[in-house]
């Protein structure tokens, strides 16, 4: 029997019917036709998916986990993603839960022990912002990338909206934030990194990020569930030098439990920071599933990065709640500051810098 590798399901059922669906999904996310069908005693053998166990977890739900043959995903991120949930994924009964996943994806090439290393953070959380809104001029998100690095935050993200749209050209936009940030720094001494947000298909991503690259930069970010999986496994491996974070933008659009989506499956496949909705935000994700999505991307060696509304006055709360190895991501907070972003951005770097971690 081939190797094989084991997937969770949270599957609706009543208790009469939960083995037949469990058979069912097993059938689906491997051969997908009746087995009847099938002849070849190899794949019956090797292919066929297998029900592993099946648990109930309240309310008529069951947990029901099926190990699948790992030759069926031939090293690919997005293939992999086909054989975990693919056809299920049309099933509204069924939500994606778990994964063990296996060796085949390493995680990130660069994650949050170096980004430590980088900025030079060895104990403390990292303090980030994003460049915002849409609509603004390269020369006005450059000169506002600059006051948020002169108040010694770390990191400074475009906005993901921020694609190659005509008031913002990406070939022009990467090169001008870089300027200003670095000039920043040169009067700060603290190494603030700039992400820019690549867009576009893989050639257009790997032109953005080699631009990024020539302008001295070692970070950028994408939304994979836009971009792909495959995308980000293949930029991990062409640029391994850069730290790439990954953006949730549609990751709603799927029944696949966040903490495994972005706290596990975007770092396996090569972001070395996750972004996520906090709870207590604009979103609705409950500190369980925020604690669950943090533990499962540190343990892949990515930075958890809760964002989504978070305000400066709730920096000790979310540090208390998260702890250490995290970036707290305040954008329209410290944006309400206008004028002032600079001081607001040297008022949040210092609250995160003098934090107990309990």
């Amino acid at each position: 029997m081939s190797g094989r590798f084991s997937v969770t399901y949270h599957v609706r059922s009543d208790a009469a019917g939960i083995e037949a669906r469990a058979r069912g999904i097993a059938v689906e996310q491997s051969v997908e036709m009746p087995l009847e069908a099938i002849g070849d005693e190899a794949v019956l053998t090797d292919i066929v998916g297998a029900v592993e166990a099946i648990d109930p977890v309240g309310d008529g739900v069951f947990a029901v986990r099926i190990g699948l043959a790992t030759d069926t995903i031939a090293s690919d991120a997005g293939q992999f993603m086909n054989m975990a949930f693919g056809n299920t994924s049309l099933q509204d009964d069924v939500v994606l839960w778990d994964v063990d996943m296996p060796a085949l994806f390493p995680g990130p090439a660069q994650g949050l022990a170096s980004l430590r290393t980088r900025l030079g953070v060895t104990a403390r959380a990292f303090t980030g912002s994003a460049l915002k809104p849409q609509g603004m001029a390269v020369g006005k998100l450059a000169r506002l990338a600059e006051r948020f690095a002169r108040g010694g935050l770390d990191f400074i993200k475009d906005d993901h909206g921020l694609a190659d749209q005509r008031y913002s050209p990406a070939a022009e936009r990467i090169p001008a934030v870089a300027a200003a940030v670095a000039r920043a720094t040169r009067v700060t001494g603290h190494p603030t990194r700039y992400i820019p947000s690549l867009s576009g298909d893989l050639d257009s991503m790997r032109a953005q990020l080699r631009l990024a690259r020539d302008c001295g930069l070692d970070c950028a970010m994408l939304a994979p569930m836009i971009a792909g999986f495959s995308t980000l496994a293949r930029l991990r491996r062409e640029f391994p030098d850069f730290v790439l974070f990954a953006h949730p933008a549609l990751g709603g659009a799927a029944r696949i439990a966040p903490a495994l989506l972005i706290g596990k499956l975007f770092p396996a496949f090569g972001a070395g920071g996750a972004i996520f909705p906090s709870y207590g935000g604009r979103f609705g994700y409950s500190t369980e599933t925020c604690r669950q999505l943090a533990e499962n991307a540190r343990s892949h060696d990515a930075l958890p990065i809760p964002a989504g509304g978070m305000t400066l006055a709730r920096t000790a709360e979310i540090l208390d709640f998260y702890g250490p190895d995290t970036m707290l991501l305040i954008g329209g907070n410290l944006l309400m500051a206008r004028e002032r972003i600079a001081e607001e951005a040297e008022r949040f770097a210092r609250a995160v810098a003098d934090h107990p971690y309990g």
